[in-house]
């Protein structure tokens, strides 16, 4: 298997290589969203001098981090997959020895993650230039947990994403589900303002979904503000939330592979 895995990565990073302008541009398109809204919050604190409590200087180094986070965590498999389920191609797959979505897809996702993460980098040293953010509450602590954080978040993440894809397998609206999919993430992973500054509501609510796992929990982790009570509370929800998505995932799969007639393959 391990095998299988190392030549599928070199195939797929050979390939993400074949695409670095398209792959450039959707970086840019990913970042757009949040260095608004990190420009949007610091002005507002700046003229304000804190927002509940949240300084600019909060605000530039949340969301420094989230870019980073961000990438680490997300997945693009809605884009790779769900046209293969609709145009028949995904056939050919499904007669190799090898899962489709948790083997060939995975590896893409991983291969676009990190190129993506090699662009991401200059861009992120020049924001700093231009924000100058104090990470004095930044240790290698923090770090190295929020690594295991970021991992598991990306593997829920995928999977729900991939289970979501896989309702292709019913409906050819399966872009639009996920569209409202990733609204519901924005809205309780800390994406859009981070949670503390949320409705209560909002944060409660939170706390009962697998969403703020893909980037405000390991964010907080980095940033050094949690305890550990709350570090270990979050790594239980993690592992929780692992064990829903792979239920869920290989249910969802199981069914529609059933479903699927290779149209037009």
């Amino acid at each position: 298997m391990l095998k299988i895995f190392q030549r599928l990565w070199q195939v797929n990073w050979a390939e993400q290589w074949q695409y670095r302008a398209n792959l450039l541009m959707y970086l840019l398109y990913w970042l757009v969203s949040p260095i608004i809204y990190l420009a949007v919050w610091t002005s507002i604190a700046n003229s304000k001098g804190s927002v509940n409590g949240f300084t600019a200087n909060d605000f530039i180094t949340y969301y420094m981090t989230l870019l980073i986070v961000d990438q680490i965590t997300s997945n693009i498999v809605i884009h790779t997959f769900a046209y293969k389920i609709q145009d028949g191609t995904l056939s050919t797959e499904l007669i190799r020895p090898i899962h489709p979505m948790l083997t060939n897809a995975l590896v893409n996702n991983i291969a676009f993650k990190m190129l993506t993460i090699m662009g991401l980098i200059p861009i992120w040293i020049i924001l700093a230039f231009l924000f100058k953010p104090n990470f004095a509450s930044v240790t290698w602590q923090g770090i190295l947990l929020a690594i295991p954080a970021m991992i598991l978040g990306f593997f829920i993440g995928f999977l729900l994403s991939a289970a979501i894809t896989s309702v292709a397998f019913w409906t050819t609206r399966v872009y639009s589900i996920h569209e409202f999919y990733y609204a519901i993430i924005l809205l309780f992973s800390g994406q859009f303002v981070p949670l503390t500054l949320m409705p209560k509501l909002v944060q409660n609510i939170a706390q009962y979904l697998p969403f703020q796992l893909f980037m405000y929990y390991p964010i907080q982790v980095i940033l050094g503000k949690l305890s550990t009570a709350q570090i270990i509370q979050g790594y239980i929800a993690a592992g929780v939330w692992l064990v829903i998505s792979i239920i869920f995932f290989r249910w969802v799969w199981r069914n529609g592979v059933k479903q699927f007639s290779a149209v037009g393959a």
